[in-house]
């Protein structure tokens, strides 16, 4: 071999490795791209009922990312898992870390209905702030779900007060990825999520999700699927209208957070077809956010019982749910 044709070899296997160098960036970037932190994470509640191995659902439903519930007062501006378990040394960071060595990861969620929560216990913007970061700090999180319901929500005071600390956060961090789940009525969010939407505008906070739960609706009759996603349309006409943006705009700023089989009303229920419309819709409008409640409920009862922390309440598959969550890429 002639050194010409040996330097022409080198040449072109130095070429052929930034090649797949490229492409295998180009891969990861279009990974990062499609799938932000949190878009479809589904939430589990490690402290209800009997709870599901969180590795094992992300084996068994094929998600990368769990939102895991809830992030609570311990009586104080102190932020506790559901308020009386510890950050660091406990179950629960042994999860997260268990999680992430498995490839996976998360998002911690913050409220919820029951329990002490942080917006009401902390009395400024600035404490608040500050316990959600030490959360965030402990566990490196780049995504953090504000779960705002029951008394947390329905003080106007409160809302104000966790819109401030959020902006507090964003300024410090615009990389965070901030998502604000509340209730909504079929018809879209009650005067409660308008007034937290109109308060998000006016502080020109950039939330990444603004995300509905459209179940528990009382007395609905009809398609929940189709009962979510006109609700979801109502919110994304609020956003744009608070937010002064277009309509597509609002759509991908905001989410739906559902809950899979029975609901806490009688009645109502949401079923794998359900969820296959909020998934083809979501896809539609590149929603921010399409996730549910719970992977702990993902799974058929044994017969004789009904549904509640540990299955759902209706004919379906193991992880079924999550299956179909872990099918959207925005």
């Amino acid at each position: 071999m002639t050194p010409r044709t040996l330097a022409r070899q080198l040449a072109a296997l130095a070429g052929a490795f930034l090649l797949a160098a490229a492409l295998a960036t180009a891969s990861a970037a279009q990974a990062a791209a499609v799938d932000p932190v949190g878009r479809n994470a589904p939430y589990e509640y490690l402290g209800w009922g009997n709870p599901p191995d969180p590795v094992g659902v992300l084996s068994a439903g094929g998600v990368k990312e769990l939102t895991l519930a809830f992030m609570l007062s311990d009586g104080t501006c102190a932020p506790a898992w559901d308020g009386t378990r510890p950050l660091t040394g406990g179950s629960d960071q042994s999860a997260i870390d268990r999680i992430r060595a498995a490839g996976g990861d998360v998002v911690v969620s913050f409220g919820g209905w029951a329990g002490n929560k942080l917006g009401q216990a902390c009395g400024s913007p600035s404490a608040l702030a500050a316990a959600y970061q030490k959360v965030i700090a402990t566990y490196r999180l780049r995504a953090i779900d504000i779960d705002i319901e029951n008394t947390e929500v329905a003080d106007g005071a409160v809302r104000q007060r966790v819109i401030s600390a959020l902006k507090i956060l964003k300024t410090a961090d615009p990389g965070l990825k901030v998502y604000v789940t509340f209730g909504t009525t079929p018809s879209g969010p009650d005067a409660t999520g308008l007034d937290l939407i109109a308060r998000g505008a006016a502080a020109r906070l950039p939330v990444d999700g603004w995300v509905i739960m459209p179940f528990d609706f009382g007395g609905h009759t009809g398609s929940m699927g189709a009962a979510s996603t006109a609700a979801a349309d109502s919110l994304a006409h609020s956003v744009a209208a608070a937010y002064g943006c277009s309509l597509a705009a609002a759509y991908r700023h905001i989410g739906i957070s559902s809950m899979n089989g029975d609901t806490d009303e009688a009645d109502e229920a949401l079923s794998p077809a359900d969820f296959t419309t909020m998934l083809n819709y979501a896809r539609t409008h590149h929603l921010a956010r399409f996730t549910f409640w719970a992977v702990n409920r993902d799974r058929p009862c044994p017969a004789g019982t009904a549904a509640g922390d540990t299955c759902s309440g209706i004919d379906q598959s193991p992880y079924e749910f999550t299956r179909l969550i872990a099918r959207y890429h925005g």
